[in-house]
């Protein structure tokens, strides 16, 4: 695994070449950008909260090829000694690929790795239980939701040190971009409601009243127009429109642990991917009228997931199971399981 490598749409982080553009037509890109063909250049990354492992998938022969290490399982990471990270959690990518940021939430920390090398390039420390990390489209800043306190910490990704916070309300769970780059989604999961900022100043332009407090997940459409965010503890998702004045454009029941979103550009239309860990499914939503397509039955506790750069696959982490389910998205069946660390949450496709 030290070639360099062609990244794309990661699953808690997208699919396409070094030298093609930014992002294929899969979010968080835009839907005028080029789909790309999955290939054995691509890497799925998933993030193991137990194992405190990285694992390495190639997506075209969904082949586990390997694990990055950031850390020990239990007892090991107990000692007062221990140096490596714990509760190995979120992903993100950049917009070169060249450079995957993995939350560690126990040992409060964004790791730097390099993903061409799978080596570590930094390490940054940061405040209580950060949650996830997304680069911004321009590739400038890393921000990181600190779900323990209440702000983003925005990291310079010239020199990987937090420059400053962005202060919303207390709790935030995951943040967004929209595909043109000037908005940035921040939910919460203690407080009912979700930010929305100006991501040329950092301030806070919106607020979309949540009809819960949890939301662990949210997705921006590729068109710039949605907003879905997951409701945790009741058993919801929230679609918003992601353009001022950010009204509320439809509340969907889903059933108890919903966990993720993402969105997925298929045969022309884009539909919305739920993972109900309660009822170990997928759902698949139309996002023009908002039904329901199908369920897909993926295993134990579906968490996070993430489309290929063409949209012909969604992998799904399965918690409980230690394995990714791949989905062919045309026929919405499990194509393969494949095993991997413990606990996996967060998914990240490059």
């Amino acid at each position: 695994m030290t070639h360099r490598l062609r990244l794309r749409a990661a699953i808690a982080a997208a699919l396409v070449t070094l030298s093609a553009p930014l992002f294929a037509g899969q979010v968080p890109g835009s839907t005028n950008k080029p789909d790309i063909p999955i290939s054995h250049r691509d890497r799925v990354y998933a993030a193991e909260q137990f194992s405190n492992t990285v694992s390495v998938t190639d997506p075209a022969s969904n082949e586990l090829l390997g694990v990055i290490r950031l850390g020990d399982p239990q007892p090991g990471n107990l000692s007062p000694l221990y140096r490596g990270q714990v509760l190995v959690h979120g992903l993100g990518f950049s917009p070169d690929h060249r450079t995957l940021a993995v939350v560690s939430i126990g040992s409060n920390s964004v790791s730097f790795i390099d993903t061409a090398t799978n080596s570590i390039k930094h390490v940054t420390y940061l405040g209580r239980s950060p949650h996830e990390a997304f680069f911004t489209p321009d590739g400038k800043e890393v921000w990181v939701t600190v779900r323990g306190e209440d702000y983003i910490a925005v990291i310079d990704t010239k020199t990987f040190e937090q420059k400053t916070r962005i202060k919303v309300p207390a709790g935030p769970g995951m943040q967004i971009f929209s595909p043109d780059g000037k908005y940035g989604y921040v939910c919460s999961s203690f407080s009912p409601e979700t930010s929305v900022i100006d991501l040329a100043n950092h301030k806070v332009v919106g607020t979309l009243p949540q009809a819960s407090p949890f939301c662990p997940d949210l997705a921006a459409s590729p068109d710039g127009k949605q907003l879905w965010l997951t409701l945790k503890d009741v058993g919801k998702v929230q679609v918003f429109d992601a353009r001022p004045p950010f009204k509320l454009m439809r509340t969907l029941d889903t059933g108890p642990i919903t966990n993720h979103v993402n969105l997925a550009h298929v045969d022309g239309r884009t539909r919305a991917y739920v993972t109900v860990g309660g009822l170990n499914q997928v759902q698949v939503f139309d996002t023009d009228t908002f039904d329901l397509l199908t369920t897909i039955d993926v295993g134990h506790l579906p968490h996070g997931l993430w489309p290929s750069g063409d949209g012909s696959r969604m992998y799904v982490g399965l918690e409980n199971a230690d394995a990714l389910a791949v989905i062919d998205t045309k026929t919405n069946k499990v194509v393969k399981n494949i095993a991997i660390g413990q606990a996996l949450l967060p998914l990240t496709e490059n």
